[in-house]
């Protein structure tokens, strides 16, 4: 994650998704991003549960001692909560909107690896309360075999086509 000199992270935000994807990257990838949040000595927040992506990212960073506290929304726990594991802190709230709310309450930056409808929609709520000055928390985009290629030419299409500024983009890091 590129971090401006003068700001300190403390408490990062990875959103993914409860499956493992198509290829063994996408497993890498997770099992590598949480072993290194712990060895920066970082806080995993990131959306719950304990199946997929998501549970590789915080199982990596907890086994290497990183606290993490999963937020997850009361639907979802049926699909796997943490309090099935002994994998960190587990936040229930109402909804994904709260999740949302309360992600950015409590983190610093955050990191999307490949993921669900609900992966894309909180990049999307996030990117769009950046751009409305409503957070200025930094997003990145770990864009694994090329995950988010489509994402990043649709922005470039809308910018081009005025519907976004070109600002947008300072969006993701």
């Amino acid at each position: 994650m590129a971090a401006t000199p003068n700001r300190q992270f403390k408490n990062i935000c990875v959103l993914s998704g409860f499956t493992y994807g198509k290829h063994k990257e996408f497993v890498d990838a997770a099992i590598h991003l949480g072993r290194s949040i712990a060895e920066r000595k970082l806080h995993l927040v990131y959306g719950g549960g304990n199946r997929g992506l998501s549970k590789l990212v915080s199982e990596a960073a907890f086994i290497r001692g990183s606290q993490v506290l999963g937020i997850i929304p009361r639907a979802l726990k049926p699909l796997g909560s943490l309090s099935d594991s002994s994998t960190g802190e587990e936040l229930v709230v109402s909804g994904m909107q709260e999740r949302i709310t309360e992600l950015l309450n409590h983190v610093d930056a955050f990191i999307f690896i490949p993921g669900d409808l609900a992966t894309l929609e909180a990049l999307i709520t996030l990117a769009s309360w950046a751009h409305l000055h409503i957070h200025q928390k930094p997003i990145d985009l770990l864009n694994v075999n090329n995950f988010y290629g489509g994402f990043i030419t649709f922005l470039n299409h809308a910018i081009k086509n005025y519907f976004i500024p070109s600002s947008a983009k300072k969006t993701f890091t």
